[in-house]
């Protein structure tokens, strides 16, 4: 008897990516077989995304596919994520063809419905034993799930819930097995994941910097421990200390800014102000030597003025941050950004991120051009399509690196940086690699 085939096509944030890995590890543990293409699959699953509009007008799309495609091969269609927490009544009426609509909290009863088509609704956020994919160097850990913070202009507090962290005996948990499968790397996730809280069995309150720090000392094969989302507001002083004093977690650090504006963070309600993020900036190179950032910042808020465009500028230009996220508001139904005074039309959203992208750019290019003739650690990822002979890697500070040599995936070398195509910088390697990370 032939097995029952899956795919999955996963959207959005790396806490799906990682969600989806381990609900592919659950599905292939329990007999079922990945397809090679979504269209000759017995389910399909869309892990979906709801953080942009843009993201739910591709899940319409492809819905538009499948329903097309289930005229000819019959196929059980499920959608999960935060598009079917946020929608699921208008994805039941509106789109016949998908036979399941599975909430965030309910992903883990994917595998009922693939093996017997059973489906029973749960109240609560489960976290799964393991977000690993077989062959991976790099590994995702959610630590946390949910939000509690309402930014005016996010919706996730909406199609997550309210944060709960998971118990830290089940993260170490995962810390050791990524362990013994060589695992050079891993992020640890979460909406808000430096305000991670959980308490242990003895009544223990453990936080964020404790976590990360003991899974620090647990790590030999992994050489680095990198974490995602965080919030400025929660960025203590010892967390600083420990991205100071642990050789295992990664001198680069993602500071989502949002706006360089005190008066529209507060509209965006971020419980910080322009000047307590630049010292927050201060304080980590102060401590740090070496440290980088990535930076999330958003162009066009309601009610923002060219003045405040321009204070965000300003912030950038001290941050100088070498990987950027940048994007204009973007309406979500739902939050109370949509009803704010001041709305923005397209024309000048579009102009300040222009603006905003080509500052940035410069920024990142100067600071890339004080890279070259260092040398540095790269983690080997794949092998480079343009030259068999050549490996794609990339450094602590999440750098791209192509560099001519024969050593496998996951090999941590050390490369000295030659110049630079793109945003990919060449090296050639300077010595053996690192096989004790």
């Amino acid at each position: 008897m032939l097995k029952k085939t899956f795919f999955i096509e996963t959207y959005g944030c790396q806490m799906n990516i990682a969600e989806s890995n381990a609900l592919e590890a659950r599905l292939l543990g329990n007999g079922l077989a990945k397809a090679d293409e979504a269209e000759h699959a017995d389910v399909v699953i869309l892990n979906t995304c709801s953080v942009r509009k843009t993201a739910e007008s591709r899940i319409w799309g492809r819905l538009g596919f499948f329903a097309h495609v289930k005229k000819s091969h019959p196929l059980t269609l499920v959608v999960t994520g935060c598009m079917a927490q946020r929608l699921l009544d208008e994805l039941q009426k509106e789109a016949p063809q998908v036979d399941y609509v599975v909430g965030v909290n309910d992903k883990q009863k994917i595998l009922d419905i693939a093996t017997d088509g059973s489906f029973t609704q749960s109240d609560t956020y489960e976290f799964d034993h393991l977000s690993y994919h077989e062959g991976d160097v790099s590994s995702f850990v959610p630590i946390m799930n949910g939000c509690n913070n309402f930014c005016t202009y996010c919706i996730v507090p909406y199609v997550r819930g309210r944060e709960t962290s998971r118990p830290v005996a089940d993260i170490l948990r995962e810390i050791d097995f990524l362990e013994g499968k060589g695992v050079r790397e891993v992020t640890l996730l979460g909406q808000n994941v430096n305000s991670y809280h959980s308490t242990e069995e003895e009544g223990r309150i453990v936080l964020f910097p404790e976590l990360l720090r003991r899974i620090a000392e647990r790590c030999h094969t992994i050489r680095w421990v990198r974490f995602d989302s965080p919030h400025p507001k929660d960025f203590s002083d010892d967390l600083i200390k420990v991205l100071a004093t642990e050789k295992h977690v990664a001198k680069h650090v993602h500071v989502p800014l949002q706006s360089g504006s005190t008066r529209v963070l507060g509209l965006m309600n971020r419980h910080y102000t322009k000047e307590q993020f630049v010292t927050l900036l201060d304080k980590m190179r102060g401590q740090v030597p070496g440290i980088t950032f990535a930076v999330d910042v958003m162009v066009g808020f309601p009610g923002e003025t060219e003045e405040e465009f321009h204070d965000t500028l300003e912030v950038m230009g001290n941050m100088k941050a070498i990987e950027p996220f940048m994007y204009y508001y973007n309406p979500r139904e739902g939050t109370r950004a949509t009803k704010m005074k001041g709305q923005i039309d397209d024309d000048t959203k579009h102009r300040r991120l222009s603006e905003l992208i080509a500052f940035e750019t410069e920024i990142v290019r100067k600071e890339h051009e004080k890279r070259i003739g260092q040398e540095t650690e790269v983690l080997l990822t794949q092998i480079s399509k343009q030259d068999g002979n050549e490996m794609l890697g990339h450094t602590e500070h999440d750098e791209m690196v192509v560099v001519k040599t024969c050593a496998p995936v996951g090999s941590l070398l050390n490369v000295k940086l030659t110049g630079i195509k793109g945003n990919t910088f060449e090296g050639t390697l300077v010595g053996e690699e690192k096989v004790d990370g």
